[in-house]
């Protein structure tokens, strides 16, 4: 079986609203500008701001949610990318999660095409009614 990278989205009246939260762990998040199950949230900010860490933890906190996370690291360190790897690892979280990955040193258009590859891994649960949350790690790398 194949997916096409470049799919089309459902149109938005062919889709459910939101109904379910999708809980982070994080109680400041959780509480006061919860997420949705099917929903899109931005999370930006300054370099070193803990942007990766909210995504991370996000991730972990999915243990036993019957989630699919699929964590896309697009145009980061490679010691950045291994090192949220690790801790999915140790955490136990890389038997729900999938990890793409394309770093500073991978071709431009590798890294253009992660975010793509990324949805496409995440449409393929998707569509087997399967819950899914994928992070997009450095999109504005992929924006250049």
């Amino acid at each position: 079986e194949f997916r096409l990278i470049e799919s089309a989205a459902p149109g938005i009246i062919s889709r459910r609203s939101v109904y379910e939260p999708l809980q982070t762990g994080l109680i400041a998040i959780d509480s006061m500008i919860p997420i949705g199950r099917g929903q899109r949230e931005l999370i930006i900010g300054d370099r070193q701001t803990g942007k990766t860490a909210v995504a991370t933890d996000t991730i972990l906190n999915q243990q036993g949610q019957n989630v699919i996370c699929v964590y896309v690291a697009i145009g980061q360190k490679a010691s950045s990318v291994a090192q949220v790897v690790t801790t999915l690892q140790e955490r136990g979280a890389m038997e729900y999660t999938i990890v793409v990955a394309e770093t500073a040193d991978s071709p431009a258009t590798l890294q253009y095409l992660a975010p793509y590859t990324g949805a496409a891994l995440a449409e393929y649960f998707m569509y087997r009614d399967r819950h899914t949350l994928i992070i997009y790690d450095g999109l504005s790398k992929q924006a250049q």
